[in-house]
């Protein structure tokens, strides 16, 4: 099973999102982003033009997720490198692999990376 994690900026749009998801190889099973995020009005509308599924997460879930990058910026403020490598990784579950690290949008508003749930 493959789980899309996001980060993106509040001023991020359904255009930035739809950069981000694009992005990716391969189709995700379903989308993880922190759950303030996924209650955004630009998330929920792409999400629901995508079809999506998604797994809201809460901050102390991802806080101490080690992430193939590391943001400074980020690290501050959730105490991981990438959002959107730590929501994949936690929404995969224990022994998950990032199989794509963070793509950034060339707007630079939305992040998104892809990890592989580890069958059990």
């Amino acid at each position: 099973m493959m789980i899309a994690g996001f980060g993106f900026s509040n001023r991020a749009t359904e255009a930035s999102l739809a950069e981000a998801y694009n992005s990716l190889h391969t189709r995700p099973d379903r989308v993880a982003t922190l759950r303030a995020k996924a209650d955004s009005p630009v998330f929920r509308a792409f999400a629901l033009t995508q079809n999506l599924t998604v797994e809201p997460l809460d901050e102390d879930q991802i806080a101490g997720i080690a992430t193939p990058t590391l943001s400074p910026r980020i690290h501050a403020r959730f105490n991981t490198g990438s959002v959107a490598e730590a929501c994949a990784l936690v929404a995969a579950g224990a022994g998950a692999r990032l199989i794509q690290r963070r793509c950034v949008t060339t707007d630079g508003l939305a992040t998104v990376a892809l990890a592989e749930m580890i069958e059990r």
